[in-house]
């Protein structure tokens, strides 16, 4: 089993920027590949960024390349979520998503991957 609770949502002006945390219980988080997701209101739940258990493969959705970057320290338990240059688009609930994997490569953009979500954090970005 693996908990994972978000943290570092907020309201903030366009062009401003956000650091997402997510906090994992449990001592598989090392073998946990890792993605964030975001839902806005009435919209389905999208991949925005996914990172391998060794930290060696990240992946983006194109929505967000080269604004935001995941990365994770697995002596803390965490992977984090570094949003810059935000736009009003970026407005929704992020989670944070785990797959146990012995791969350690693994990553998908597919929601239906992860096998444990935490309880999402609002992010709102004013124009």
């Amino acid at each position: 089993q693996v908990q994972l609770v978000e943290s570092g949502g907020g309201l903030v002006q366009a062009g401003g920027f956000l650091r997402l945390s997510c906090a994992a219980s449990g001592r598989t988080f090392s073998r946990s590949a890792m993605g964030w997701f975001r839902q806005a209101p009435g919209k389905e739940r999208d991949f925005v960024a996914a990172i391998s258990w060794s930290g060696g493969t990240t992946y983006y959705a194109d929505s967000v390349k080269g604004r935001f970057s995941i990365s994770r320290d697995n002596a803390k338990n965490t992977v984090y979520l570094q949003m810059n240059s935000l736009k009003p688009e970026d407005t929704a609930v992020y989670y944070c998503a785990a797959h146990l994997t012995y791969v350690r490569s693994w990553y998908s953009s597919s929601a239906s991957s992860y096998d444990y979500w935490g309880q999402g954090t609002q992010v709102t970005v004013s124009s």
